[in-house]
């Protein structure tokens, strides 16, 4: 993938640059693999506002992404590399031995053509899906499992890669993005290489509108708020908020630990801030 700019015209396109799309082979998705995604406003379904500042966008189809790769033992050739507005990485089709066809993540290196395969056999290639206990250590790899047979949750966004660190028992301790590190079950899959398009996080979007177009609307201060709406809004003239930085329901911010999973505590051996 490459970056490109744009004659500037006026002062919105000044700072604008776009993704070529040059790895991507295919217009349309295939129909098959696609549904329907309704836009929620950033409200549930009390039509309560849960989001701020989310609300129109252009319209999206949903492209199922096989994230379990629970296609075992099945060779499947990569047929097309599309494009998917709902996620920052690139999406490939392959069409398997067995006439199934299902979209992966696109890790960074995958070309059409080339062959992938998820099970305990497979080889440590880019785009095979492979139990931890099979990957040899120092591997980069993505969309890891935490869970057995739930599919893949974690390094699934453009240019995301974790390391695996070492393995101890019946747990492998994975280097993530972040820099945590934390303890995933051996048995657990994850798939072998980097994600794409490295070049997602330098797109300079150069104008308001861009973000309009993805859902996000305008992001007001908390001080420029009414105290109704706020509590660090009114006062006479500009003030600094008269308080600590805090939510819309007083809950504190900036550096305030929110985290309460301590369910999963034993299983980070590094914490992401750790110095």
């Amino acid at each position: 993938m490459g970056i490109k700019q744009i004659r500037p015209i006026n002062s919105s396109s000044r700072f604008q640059s776009f993704p070529t799309f040059e790895e991507v082979t295919a217009d349309r998705p295939l129909k098959s693999l696609t549904r329907g995604k309704p836009g929620t406003g950033g409200r549930n379904n009390r039509g309560q506002l849960t989001s701020w500042f989310r609300g129109g966008g252009h319209k999206r189809r949903y492209r199922d992404i096989d994230f379990r790769r629970d296609k075992r033992g099945i060779p499947g050739k990569v047929a097309a590399i599309e494009y998917d507005p709902n996620r920052s990485a690139r999406i490939a089709r392959v069409h398997y031995a067995d006439g199934e066809k299902r979209y992966i993540l696109c890790p960074d290196g995958l070309q059409v053509g080339a062959v992938v395969m998820a099970g305990e056999q497979a080889e440590i290639n880019v785009g095979n899906a492979l139990p931890l206990r099979q990957i040899p250590l120092g591997t980069v790899i993505h969309n890891i499992e935490l869970k057995l047979g739930k599919g893949g949750q974690m390094v699934r966004a453009a240019g995301a890669g974790a390391q695996l660190m070492a393995k101890e028992g019946t747990y492998a301790q994975v280097k993530l993005p972040s820099g945590e590190v934390r303890r995933v079950h051996i048995d657990c899959y994850a798939t072998v290489g980097q994600v794409g398009n490295l070049d997602h996080e330098i797109v300079s979007f150069g104008k308001a509108g861009r973000r309009r177009w993805l859902g996000r609307k305008p992001h007001n201060r908390a001080v420029s708020m009414n105290p109704v709406d706020h509590p660090m809004g009114g006062g006479e003239g500009k003030t600094s908020g008269g308080r600590h930085p805090c939510t819309p329901w007083g809950v504190p911010t900036k550096g305030f630990k929110t985290r309460n999973n301590k369910s999963t505590e034993p299983m980070i051996v590094r914490r992401r801030n750790q110095k």
